[in-house]
């Protein structure tokens, strides 16, 4: 890691001013947060409100219509999505998730330089169900089985900084479970997370810090404990 990228290594992931859309239609406007060393900042809202939106510009897959991202030091807004993982920044987004006619080691192994598979032993540890099938084509899981698939391949990347969206989306309970406890043990290493949920549960284990958008733009924000569940159930609701 060259000498930038270990000062971005302490820093913090900010946006700034963030405005992103598709087209002539503006869909965040003046959007401002930051997470980070050692934080899990979770972004709630209703569907629609802008939250997929977010996570593709902090990615690099949708332009900036205005404001800044960065990681300590290092202007990212007009890096492309492969500078930003080089940067430090993973994605796991909230669709096209697998190679669905791969196997289940061949989606693990796809970013590696050798067929070890030793990194996933904590995850496989803590979902079996993936060390069983590791053999077995990626596109006969369940939703919830390939969801657990992506979360464990973006979280054995060790990035400085993991954006998940709706990562717990058709997971059983207990798996949910095992899910915050792994985000929980990167984040106390060190790593920063991102993380779109609409799992209050997971929400109120995981999180550090949180920013509730509607209709594009930021109602609210902090400490986690500064928000009980009844006020997140309240925002959340249709």
């Amino acid at each position: 890691m060259n000498a930038t990228l270990q000062s971005a290594a302490a820093d913090a992931l900010t946006f700034d001013d963030l405005s992103a859309g598709y087209g002539d239609t503006t869909v965040l406007r003046n959007v401002n947060g930051s997470v980070r060393a050692g934080e899990v900042l979770c972004v709630l809202g209703r569907n629609g409100v802008g939250k997929t939106t977010l996570m593709r510009a902090l990615a690099g897959f949708l332009p900036l219509m205005g404001g800044r991202v960065a990681f300590g030091p290092l202007d990212l807004a007009r890096r492309p999505p492969h500078a930003r993982l080089s940067a430090g920044i993973a994605y796991g987004p909230q669709e096209d998730i697998v190679f669905t006619e791969l196997s289940v080691g061949d989606n693990l192994r796809l970013h590696l330089r050798d067929d070890d598979l030793s990194r996933y032993a904590r995850y496989f540890d803590a979902f079996p169900r993936l060390k069983e099938r590791t053999a077995q084509r990626a596109g006969s899981l369940s939703g919830g089985e390939r969801k657990l698939l992506a979360f464990t391949r973006t979280l054995a990347l060790e990035a400085p900084v993991s954006l998940l969206d709706e990562p717990t989306e058709g997971v059983q309970p207990e798996n949910i479970d095992r899910m915050s406890g792994l985000v929980r043990m990167r984040a106390e290493a060190g790593a920063r997370f991102v993380i779109v949920e609409q799992n209050l549960s997971f929400v109120l284990q995981t999180a550090d810090q949180v920013l509730l958008l509607d209709h594009g733009a930021v109602v609210a924000g902090g400490p986690i404990a500064q928000f009980p569940r009844e006020a997140l159930e309240d925002h959340l609701a249709v």
